[in-house]
């Protein structure tokens, strides 16, 4: 049993940069609505004492700076879920609210100011976890709490230098950010303390008329730390078996709480380390410390001994930080990626007879990646699971659960899976939002909401991208008559392309959906649509516009490279396009090492079995991108066989070949590293090694060199509007003002709507 478990994670790890050449799962990941009525999605449960209406739990969305700054639930936080329990969800949970506050340094800035919520610091904080859980009960949904124990070697190092202490973990552990910095082990007392605070917090929490707690035991937070024996490699005292803290942290909670008050708890099957990173694991000095990682086994033994102490439910994902794509998976992995983990327990839990301490089942929750109804209902229906987690699709669509109660799956918004607003936002200093929905995180402010125009214009949008379509549905639904022109023969602008890997089915299935909300708004509000019409501004002078709106997008940069006009070399996004031109190419060089290039590169190496090097001046690929995307790309990258070539630079091209010089110092960044992350550069590293230059020249043979070397703005046509006073409000948006994302896009198209 304890082989087949092992054998099923690294399965699960494998299949992970290969799923897509299934037409099964790639199906799985469709809003189609084949097994509408939802029937098992929208029945109701019994979790303790607390019955819940359906099946959908909000998962945790970090409510990162959307609360004061002393961590009292702030408006913005209020509305944001609000508006999720409006939506249908069942359940509903908050963002991760600490209670070692008053152990953990890294937890506060100078000044104890914090961006993450608390329910410990004082009364003050209380009437606003009062005021959410009463907005989350008028709509018949319920709410738990997410409390953790703390952030351990996750926590930022900046507390050793803004405070002089270290961050601190279950033993002698190198943090995360900054593995040269040592994270001391918890004291007992310490680990008592935040035991004792824990009890504290849910019984507060209980007293604010939240239903029920739910402890963040996983991702290699503190609680995982010290229940996790990767970490917790104690010899002496109280908590130095690796089950006892998780343990008499439920204890305790039930102590304060009593018996029918419900516990959810958040677990990683695995960290999965050992399938990640293979022999890696002997030679990479951060990650030979985690070596003797929590097996398959010992993990459902200490569930079942949880459920004993006083744990109700459970739901379970793989991962750490160390390999932060699992628990964090971006749209190129699969749908559904976690269901047999969810099952594994289920038929623990059913072999054992084991039931909750109030004598019933103990529901398991799936997560990853289930935000597609037919997908959710089918895994009830087949008992894969007890429940359905969706966290980032209700911050895509907060309608989800009505939309798809109703069987408008079709009217859906999905998440694409980018994680740029609604993980990266935060870690770069914002708060939670969404690439594909304007207004997460905006629920607070009344103006985000479009109004209808008082006076109805005549309004032309040139370009139907991502920020062309939001701009002309959303001014069309306000009663703007508006002209939608784009000269390309179908809509999606960059969306096109980028869709055109099997990997990323998330993209098509939006670009799907704004394909069915731009012909919705043509039948239900008129938008007038001029597909395969190039508007120049004499015509747009001719038409009489009173605003016209530019979004023709960017045009692929050309480096100015020797051989850069040869028959062999193309553009990324002339390929994605027209993928028959790498038909004959065994060799293949692409030159950028951005998100075009990789994802490119990806596709040509598992998709089309071609050898792949990718070449970039910097020293790291990706960087900006999301850590959690990037490093499943890195990796992914690697198992295809790509080559990366990092601090390199390109002398020119030649039939045949390409000539770069490559620094060749040992100091130069290992470019598959995925176990330490990139630290912002406004965050000062003082332990950074400066990368010194050794070039060398190198001739690299290849059939094909793929430019991906960033954009252009196009805004000619802006320009020539402009200079020619073609009507009295000329603007420009999304890629034609500067070159970015699909948040960007849709946020400037949405905003620009909602103004006109």
């Amino acid at each position: 049993m304890i082989g087949d478990h092992r054998k099923l994670i690294q399965e699960l790890i494998d299949s992970f940069g290969t799923w897509f050449h299934d037409e099964k799962r790639l199906d799985d990941g469709k809003m189609t609505d084949r097994l509408f009525p939802y029937t098992h999605l929208f029945s109701p449960i019994q979790v303790n004492s607390v019955s819940l209406k359906n099946r959908i739990v909000m998962g945790p969305l970090g409510n990162v700076n959307m609360v004061e700054e002393t961590g009292r639930p702030g408006t913005k936080m209020v509305q944001f879920l609000t508006e999720r329990a409006k939506g249908g969800a069942g359940l509903l949970t908050s963002g991760m609210v600490p209670v070692s506050y008053n152990v953990e340094a890294s937890l506060t800035e100078p000044g104890n100011l914090t961006m993450l919520p608390r329910i410990d610091r004082s009364r003050t904080v209380f009437s606003k976890w009062r005021e959410l859980a009463e907005n989350i009960h008028a709509h018949g949904a319920r709410f738990f709490i997410q409390l953790s124990p703390g952030v351990g070697r996750v926590g930022s190092p900046e507390c050793l230098v803004k405070k002089f202490r270290l961050p601190v973990s279950a033993s002698w552990n190198p943090n995360f950010y900054l593995p040269a910095i040592p994270c001391r082990p918890l004291r007992d007392g310490e680990a008592l303390k935040i035991i004792k605070n824990a009890g504290q917090a849910a019984a507060d929490a209980k007293a604010m008329q939240i239903d029920g707690v739910y402890l963040h035991g996983h991702e290699g937070y503190l609680l995982e730390q010290m229940t996790n024996t990767a970490f917790n490699r104690r010899l002496l005292g109280r908590y130095r078996h690796w089950q006892t803290f998780g343990i008499r942290l439920v204890e305790q909670i039930r102590q304060r709480c009593g018996p029918d008050y419900p516990i959810m708890y958040r677990i990683d099957m695995s960290l999965a380390l050992k399938e990640t990173y293979g022999e890696r694991m002997d030679h990479i000095k951060t990650l030979k410390k985690f070596r003797n990682e929590r097996t398959v086994a010992m993990t459902l033994q200490y569930m079942a001994n949880l459920v004993k102490a006083g744990v109700d439910m459970f739901d379970i994902d793989l991962g750490c930080y160390d390999n932060w794509w699992l628990p964090h998976p971006p749209g190129p992995m699969p749908p559904g990626l976690y269901l047999p983990l969810a099952q594994v327990a289920k038929d623990y839990f059913k072999s054992l007879r084991l039931l909750s301490n109030a004598g019933l089942p103990v529901p398991i929750v799936a997560v990853g990646k289930l935000g597609y109804p037919d997908l959710a209902e089918r895994a009830l229906r087949e008992q894969l699971c007890d429940m359905v987690m969706l966290a980032r699709p209700l911050l895509a669509d907060p309608e989800w659960p009505n939309k798809a109660y109703a069987g408008r799956v079709r009217q859906i918004r999905p998440c694409i899976g980018d994680q740029e607003a609604c993980l990266n936002e935060f870690l770069e200093g914002g708060h939670p939002q969404c690439a594909v929905n304007p207004l997460a995180g905006f629920e607070d402010v009344p103006a985000f909401v479009p109004v209808p125009a008082t006076r109805p214009r005549k309004i032309a949008v040139v370009g139907a991208g991502p920020a062309g379509i939001i701009c002309a549905t959303t001014a069309a639904y306000r009663g703007h008559r508006v002209t939608l022109f784009e000269r390309a023969d179908r809509f999606g602008g960059q969306l096109v392309p980028g869709s055109i890997p099997r990997f990323k089915s998330d993209i098509a299935c939006y670009l799907q959906y704004l394909q069915d909300q731009i012909m919705q708004a043509a039948r239900e509000r008129g938008l007038t649509l001029r597909l395969g019409v190039e508007a120049t501004q004499a015509a747009l002078k001719a038409g009489q516009f009173e605003s016209v709106v530019i979004c023709t997008g960017a045009q692929p940069l050309l480096p100015p490279l020797p051989g850069i006009d040869l028959p062999h070399v193309v553009q990324a996004v002339e390929l994605l396009r027209n993928t028959s031109i790498s038909r004959e190419a065994r060799r293949v060089i692409v030159i950028g090492g951005g998100i075009l290039g990789c994802e490119t590169a990806l596709m040509l190496a598992s998709e089309m079995n071609k050898r792949v090097i990718i070449i970039e001046m910097q020293p790291h690929l990706m960087k900006g991108v999301c850590t959690a995307n990037r490093g499943h790309l890195i990796h992914h990258l690697e198992k295809a066989g790509v080559q990366l070539m990092n601090c390199a630079r390109v002398k020119n091209i030649d039939s045949g070949k390409v000539n770069i010089l490559r620094n060749a110092s040992r100091t130069v960044p290992n470019p598959y590293n995925t176990w330490s992350p990139l630290i912002p550069e406004n965050v000062k590293n003082p332990l950074a090694r400066r990368i010194r230059v050794d070039e060398r020249e190198e001739e690299l043979e290849t059939d094909l060199v793929v430019l991906a070397a960033g954009f252009v703005s196009d805004d000619g046509l802006y320009r020539a509007c402009l200079s020619e006073h073609i009507a009295p409000d000329v603007r420009r948006i999304g890629d034609c003002f500067q070159p970015g994302r699909v948040f960007e896009a849709v946020k400037a198209g949405y905003a620009t709507g909602r103004a006109l």
